[in-house]
């Protein structure tokens, strides 16, 4: 009889349930469970590998390569640190995904802005949040290359549909107009629907440097600043610190 219901089990895709049946049976047997209780807890085994198969889906999508939490970030690096602490930690549970806020990290090189955007994705990805954790000149690169074999509106939906997208290292390379325009189609789509991190070395003011020109600029910070938390990470380098052993 049970090779039977394992059968069914796995016909209906709870193949965990198939391969706990027995263990769950021998446990109602020995704590003398209700057979509504063995039944319960059978499918709980089963949401459970369930979820933490979504969770290691979730991480590869993310492409993350590595598992940073906010617990290895140093707060007494700087003042800034220590100053946005509580707002830093708040983003750590994830509410503003839900509020489909943006986070803008603005600051020198070095200052943990990608760590912290790192540890935010990572953490998203922990809860089964859909979450892609991209450099922003490989999204451009990726856009444009989609552009010119004519699936740009497959890899926009991809960069669109992202509960969670973050946006890595921007204003290090300027993106020229086709950028721009591809940069901002992401946002625009983006904007007040799903929730955008944003890492960048430079202030509002300078971001015509960054897209073409200040009527693109203007265009995307008023999406991004609209519904937003804005953190300013100041201080010296922490990557520099750590080489020379300070």
């Amino acid at each position: 009889m049970t090779e039977k219901v394992k059968g069914k089990f796995k016909a209906l895709r709870l193949k965990n349930c198939a391969a706990c049946i027995d263990d769950v049976i021998e446990a109602a047997a020995g704590q003398n469970l209700s057979p509504l209780q063995a039944i319960d807890r059978l499918l709980d085994v089963e949401l459970e590998a369930r979820q933490q198969a979504r969770i290691t889906l979730r991480y590869r999508q993310s492409k993350l390569t590595e598992k940073p939490t906010i617990e290895q970030f140093d707060f007494g690096h700087h003042e800034s640190r220590k100053n946005k602490r509580n707002l830093i930690l708040g983003l750590m549970d994830l509410g503003f995904i839900d509020q489909k806020k943006d986070i803008i990290l603005i600051g020198n090189p070095g200052v943990g802005k990608s760590f912290l955007a790192k540890c935010v994705a990572y953490a998203a990805t922990q809860t089964g949040i859909k979450t892609l954790f991209t450099s922003s000149m490989d999204m451009i690169n990726q856009l444009v290359a989609a552009e010119a074999d004519h699936s740009l509106v497959k890899r926009l939906h991809y960069y669109q549909s992202q509960d969670l997208l973050v946006c890595d290292e921007l204003g290090y390379l300027p993106l020229g107009k086709q950028g721009s325009n591809l940069f901002f189609q992401v946002i625009s789509a983006r904007h007040e629907k799903k929730s955008t991190v944003i890492t960048t070395n430079l202030p509002f003011a300078k971001w015509a440097d960054i897209f073409d020109g200040t009527t693109v600029a203007t265009a995307i910070a008023d999406r991004l600043v609209y519904n937003s938390e804005i953190l300013i990470l100041e201080g010296k380098s922490y990557r520099k610190r750590l080489k020379s052993g300070e």
